[in-house]
């Protein structure tokens, strides 16, 4: 019997048209374009603007995209994940609006939430789907509208994030390309260092939450940042360890933009050099999990049938993990 493997067979993407610049937030905050560059990066970030706009705008942007370039029916889909950390309502699915809206309208869906985490925790879903047989075309969306949730007079979170969208569509392979191997991890000690406190069922939303700044994102940076380097460096050492691979058997890496140090770090951990690590942090800063399929849609052009890609990524909670996949097409 042929094996099933899940490959990844068409990619979209949808970031906002409105540029949030360092030396705009030079104008917001205690900081300048020099030490944000150079700390951590990024340039620019996008931000979604107007009103009743939220994740599932750019999530059906970045759907309909995929759609478009790739010809599917929608009413292929079997299943819709949308992996985000900002979902539009607390209760009712972002995944279920998203995939009503693009005529997907055979799908079921459903959100993932495990942070910065959460695409690459979403292919291992996905890709699981696939491998069992019971369905044929599954669509995974990152998105997150970050700017919902970060408080722009606080200068340790509001340089790092950004809004967007990124799309990929998983169907069945018999030529043993797509998903390889993965190894995902997560560690509670991680909860009081990124988070937002208030919102939740230990802490409603009420008056005195809202006067407090309670309901916006928190992060403990340099905590976060040494536990973010040394994890995604980990596993991404032990994705080419396990799998007898050595740096010059490595296409790409396709690391979460967090920050260009922790990239950069990581790429140095399995040494690979500059030129096969993809980045775009500089031009949509942190999309948390948006991330990695923006990164995908970014080098479409430049990925081969065969090509093999390591991902890594390091989330809230924490929750991190590498994802070992061979790319199925060329565009």
């Amino acid at each position: 019997m042929t094996k099933i493997t899940a490959a990844i067979s068409a990619v979209g993407k949808y970031v906002p048209e409105y540029i949030l610049t360092n030396k705009e937030l030079e104008t917001l905050v205690d900081t300048n374009d020099e030490w944000i560059t150079s700390r951590t990066g990024i340039e620019e970030r996008r931000i979604l603007k107007g009103e009743n706009k939220g994740t599932s705008f750019m999530a059906i942007k970045a759907a309909e995209e995929l759609i478009q370039k790739s010809k599917i029916n929608p009413k292929e889909i079997d299943l819709v994940i949308v992996a985000t950390a900002t979902p539009d309502l607390m209760v009712a699915s972002t995944a279920v609006f998203v995939a009503t809206e693009i005529g997907a309208t055979n799908a079921f869906g459903y959100d993932l939430q495990a942070a910065c985490s959460s695409f690459l925790y979403g292919m291992s879903t996905a890709a699981s789907y696939i491998e069992s047989g019971r369905y044929k075309k599954v669509l995974l969306i990152g998105a997150d509208k970050m700017s919902s949730i970060i408080d722009y007079t606080d200068r340790t979170t509001c340089i790092i994030f950004g809004d967007g969208a990124g799309a990929a569509l998983f169907e069945p392979n018999t030529e043993n390309l797509g998903l390889q191997d993965e190894y995902l991890r997560s560690d509670g000690i991680g909860r009081e260092f990124l988070k937002i406190d208030a919102g939740g069922s230990l802490l409603p939303a009420s008056e005195e939450t809202l006067k407090t700044g309670q309901h916006f994102i928190h992060q403990e940076g340099k905590t976060v940042f040494k536990h973010a380097v040394s994890n995604m460096a980990d596993v991404s050492e032990k994705m080419l360890t396990r799998n007898n691979l050595t740096k010059e058997d490595i296409q790409w890496l396709v690391p979460h933009q967090a920050n260009k140090r922790i990239i950069e770090a990581t790429a140095n951990r399995v040494g690979v050099e500059a030129d096969k690590v993809m980045m775009n942090i500089q031009k949509y800063g942190n999309t948390t999990s948006a991330t990695l399929p923006l990164l995908l849609a970014d080098y479409e052009s430049q990925l081969k049938k065969g090509d093999n890609l390591i991902f890594a990524a390091f989330g809230g909670g924490f929750t991190w993990g590498a994802i070992y996949l061979k790319w199925a097409y060329n565009s």
